[in-house]
């Protein structure tokens, strides 16, 4: 049978791959729990300090399988065990804190623009395509959609793309910052694990620690943000690569990072 996620671990870099590009990687029930236990994989794993969601094939994610939705015997039923599954894999990567890097290709839609945006990071080949086309089949966002959107570019322009679910091209999405690099085709898998790599290299608890304040600064006050802030930056000091850091500074020297611990 063939793996509808493949999972593959390289130089502390997962790599996530939906892998049914017969169907353009639409997202059935399998499907869904497949990805769901690679990133199980991935945040219990010690050595995985950043990830990588990409698709085989022609595309990314091209959204929800509606076929596997319309032949099921109860629609809603069957629409909320598949969004379940999805949510449970979403929320266990980003409560992980690993940096996670989209590599996005073809034409992609609904479920699969969510997707894009919830990673930390995007990489987009030029002849990407976001379609957020759920108004379009009369449903709402899932997977995190209007979560990331929102703040990515604010209400109103959050607002405008979901209700009027006009087609990005590369170049728009880059403006927008829905992505943060556009490249050649053939050139998106080496810059997505690349970029991916740099990261894994880096000091991971400060890498981590990092996320943690970026994601809550939206929903924090100032002084509570900023309390976390000078409790953050204490547990780097006391960290092993902040040593190497400081050492490395005045020896003149590039640190190897090699505190592996997050907590």
């Amino acid at each position: 049978m063939t793996e509808l996620v493949l999972f593959s671990v390289e130089n502390g870099v997962a790599q996530i791959r939906f892998n049914r590009p017969e169907r353009l990687n639409a997202l059935d029930l399998q499907t869904a729990r497949a990805f769901r236990a690679a990133v199980e994989r991935a945040v219990s794993d010690p050595g995985v300090r950043a990830v990588v969601l990409a698709g085989e094939g022609r595309t990314f994610v091209s959204g929800g399988d509606l076929g596997y939705l319309r032949a099921a015997p109860d629609i809603p039923a069957a629409a909320a065990e598949l969004i379940d599954v999805m949510h449970d894999g979403l929320l266990r990567l980003h409560r992980s804190n690993l940096p996670s890097i989209a590599a996005l290709k073809g034409n992609i839609a609904g479920a699969g623009v969510s997707l894009a945006l919830m990673t930390t990071l995007a990489v987009a080949a030029d002849n990407v395509t976001l379609n957020p086309a759920y108004i379009r089949v009369a449903a709402t966002p899932d997977c995190g959609g209007t979560w990331a959107l929102t703040r990515l570019v604010g209400l109103r322009r959050a607002a405008e793309i979901a209700l009027l679910a006009e087609s990005i091209t590369a170049e728009r999405a880059l403006e927008l910052g829905l992505v943060n690099r556009i490249v050649a085709p053939d050139a998106l898998e080496r810059a997505a694990f690349d970029l991916a790599l740099r990261i894994a290299s880096g000091p991971s608890f400060a890498t981590f620690q990092t996320l943690y304040l970026i994601t809550s600064a939206l929903e924090e006050t100032l002084a509570d943000q900023l309390s976390k802030e000078r409790e953050s930056f204490v547990k780097c000091a006391g960290s092993p690569d902040f040593q190497e850091a400081v050492d490395a500074f005045f020896s003149k020297r590039t640190p190897v990072f090699n505190d592996r611990t997050a907590s």
